[in-house]
């Protein structure tokens, strides 16, 4: 190794976002996070990733938390360390597209909130639904980092990474994340498209993936090798299974080596051992499933990620259908190629499952096609990489009907207006809009949790001041 120029390997910390959406359905709370934080601003990580995804959704929905609050908490924390969020391009946070300026006004609140890195993917990796945000972060004079949601396909060749990956350059991206969420990233094959993209582009390469698999610890061994720049890992008690490699486990991997990070195992067992008590009451209650941990090769059989899979398993339970398990599994491959071939990552990955358990419960191929499916058929999502089946096309929404061929976004009128006039009564920061605008329902729901929390608060304060309470 002695030939090899000293390059230590950077690293973004997960536990405080990916790692427990993972393993535990988003629910760590803030206030479970906060007393970490200070030995976590020591470590020297490259940055932490603590929020996008779906802890936005999560905390309003079972936390009863306002998110932005807690990005404010952690931006406060957090001296020395850059934060990170997700971001699914024109879907933000949500689940469908949103106007222009819904999405630039909530880039330019995460930003002023604490938000250093933006990583913004699209579940089609259609360019187009990433341009406005990533625009939105370059004019906030955030680091706008694009994911490609990674897949195997016969449309996603060396050529389809090495292309995408220049006109990501092109768009104004910092830098250029490789999106595993399946774990479908091979050790060797991480080897060719790291040094493949490392030519192809000049900015930064960063690798996120998943345990689900088994093999992650060994692709990230390879691909830091070939020279990727940032790598993503959890610390060890939010670790494996469908969460990342841990972050210990990598530092003394690469220790004394060209890519040694420098971190002190010393500090990042502090840390390990304040979440170990989080994970086994997660354990103990039953939200953290130990299937979760373990590692499950038909990822790799079946393509399919292992969140979709606990999916399926649900649904088909609901429908006294669990001998169709197989079935099912089988038939996934066959409806993402009629639809495409897009990668499998929310919200296409719920998508193509749904719709597989349809065409095997039903004795039938898309004897029944779901909204959403007809939705991908119709263009509302954005271009695939490869063309749709043309039966199942006119089987669904007909031969004669009308596709959408241009950014779906330039479809939708500007709407931050409409959506301040409809919230306004709950109205107690900029943000409020923002929350409102991607979950409405959930929204209003928390805004009025939110003014009986601080009516209960004023009564309290007012007793107090009439002297109701003994000194």
């Amino acid at each position: 190794m002695a030939d090899i120029e000293k390059k230590p390997i950077k690293i973004t910390e997960t536990i405080l976002r990916d790692a427990h959406q993972s393993l535990i359905a988003t629910r760590m709370t803030t206030e479970q996070m906060l007393p970490i934080i200070d030995k976590m601003d020591k470590v020297g990580y490259h940055s932490v990733e603590c929020w996008g995804g779906a802890t936005f959704d999560a905390s309003l929905r079972f936390l009863k938390e306002d998110p932005w609050d807690r990005l404010r908490k952690f931006r406060d924390g957090f001296k020395n360390t850059k934060l990170q969020m997700l971001f699914r391009g024109q879907n933000i946070l949500g689940y469908r597209p949103y106007a222009d300026d819904v999405v630039e006004y909530f880039v330019q609140k995460s930003v002023a909130n604490g938000i250093d890195i933006i990583r913004i993917f699209d579940c089609l990796n259609d360019l187009r639904n990433l341009q406005t945000a990533v625009t939105a972060a370059n004019k906030e004079k955030g680091h706008a980092q694009v994911a490609l949601s990674y897949t195997l396909g016969d449309a996603y060749t060396m050529e389809y990474w090495t292309d995408i990956a220049k006109r990501i350059e092109d768009m104004g991206a910092d830098s250029i994340c490789i999106k595993d969420m399946a774990g479908l990233l091979l050790p060797y094959k991480a080897t060719d498209m790291i040094a493949a993209m490392k030519d192809a582009v000049n900015i930064p390469i960063q690798l996120h993936t998943h345990y689900t698999s088994g093999v992650a610890s060994m692709t990230y061994m390879k691909a830091v090798e070939a020279g990727v720049d940032v790598i993503d890992t959890a610390m060890s008690p939010f670790a494996l299974g469908t969460s990342q490699p841990a972050t210990e486990v990598m530092v003394e991997t690469f220790k004394g080596t060209p890519y040694d990070t420098g971190f002190d195992q010393a500090l990042l067992a502090e840390i390990a051992d304040y979440f170990r008590p989080i994970r086994d009451e997660a354990l103990d209650s039953g939200l953290l499933n130990p299937k979760n941990l373990g590692v499950n090769i038909k990822t790799l059989l079946y393509q399919v990620p292992g969140g979709m899979l606990s999916n399926l398993t649900s649904q088909l339970k609901e429908q006294g259908a669990e001998d169709k398990y197989y079935d099912v599994l089988e038939e996934v491959p066959r409806v993402r190629k009629d639809l495409g071939e897009p990668p499998l990552v929310t919200p296409s990955s719920q998508i193509v499952g749904t719709q597989a358990v349809f065409n095997v419960l039903m004795g039938e191929r898309y004897k029944m096609a779901t909204k959403e499916t007809k939705d991908v058929l119709s263009g509302k999502y954005g271009a695939t990489v490869k063309p749709f089946n043309p039966e199942v096309v006119e089987k669904c929404i007909g031969k004669d009907a009308e596709i959408i061929t241009c950014r779906p976004a330039d479809l939708i009128p500007d709407e931050l207006e409409t959506l301040e006039n409809e919230m306004k009564q709950w109205k107690q920061q900029d943000e409020d809009v923002l929350t409102y605008a991607l979950f409405p329902q959930v929204a209003v729901d928390f805004f009025k949790y939110r003014e009986a929390q601080q009516t209960k608060v004023d009564a309290t304060v007012a007793d107090t001041e009439d002297g109701a309470y003994p000194v």
